[in-house]
């Protein structure tokens, strides 16, 4: 697997072709409208539009049993707002279901990097011991729905907007190209996302009443901490390293 910064045949720039880049930068200029923008105009009127017309991303669902209506009018009847609070729990299970997924192939990559050479300081034992935990809260905060009585399999509208985001790194992190550095960023910004969720949702849980749950949040938490910092001291390790070989290098 090669590195990510290592000089190559990359001919993206304009530098590359200086009598071309002259040529485009000409014709851009002769092929730029003189108008007053109406051509841009019309297209902010027409996502205009969208945005006035557009249904929300989905809804949250109605309890599926009594218990869990009998729960609801009451969270209601005190002035809370449990639709709120179970769409972040929603939000949160589809999230630590990808984390699992995404933890699962960077383990493939670490394997595969030990039996070519050394994978700098990440191990396949630590990134499996995050999965396992990502996994763990997964369960709790499915376990935490089915308590209030509403159903973890529904995908509710954060649920929903948090899988397409999370499509993204699932690429890179599939992408065989990609280096092991640029997997530890991506998971960086898993983490980073995961502490600040966690973090909030123990305050709704606080709002809500929900003692238990904010205490066990609250360990997940703690949890999450450590990855982040496992994660970030792994990708600072591994780019210094790549910064001292190239200085060795040149000397």
């Amino acid at each position: 697997m090669a590195k990510a910064a290592e000089l190559g045949k990359n001919r993206t720039g304009i530098d590359m072709s200086p009598m071309h880049s002259e040529r485009m930068i000409s014709g851009a200029k002769e092929l730029t409208p003189a108008s007053s923008g109406d051509g841009l105009e019309a297209i902010a009127e027409i996502d205009r539009q969208y945005l006035v017309e557009a249904d929300p991303v989905g809804s949250v669902p109605m309890p599926g049993t009594l218990r869990g209506a009998l729960k609801t009018g009451a969270k209601k009847a005190t002035g809370k707002n449990p639709e709120l609070f179970l769409n972040k729990l929603g939000q949160r299970l589809a999230f630590e279901r990808s984390g699992v997924r995404l933890y699962e192939s960077v383990i493939t990559r670490a394997e595969i990097a030990d039996q070519m050479h050394p994978a700098g300081p990440v191990t396949t034992d630590e990134l499996q011991h995050i999965r396992d935990e990502e996994m763990q809260h997964f369960r709790l905060v499915s376990d935490v729905m089915e308590s209030l009585g509403a159903d973890p399999t529904a995908e509710t509208p954060d649920a929903d907007v948090i899988g397409v985001a999370s499509m993204g790194i699932q690429k890179v992190l599939n992408d065989p190209r990609t280096t092991m550095a640029q997997c530890l960023e991506m998971l960086l910004t898993l983490e980073l996302t995961d502490n600040a969720a966690w973090e909030l949702l123990i305050r709704l849980a606080d709002e809500m009443g929900l003692k238990d749950a904010s205490e066990q949040f609250q360990r997940a938490l703690e949890q999450e901490k450590e990855h982040l910092m496992t994660v970030r001291s792994w990708l600072e390790e591994m780019l210094m390293a790549d910064a001292r070989r190239g200085a060795e290098a040149r000397h």
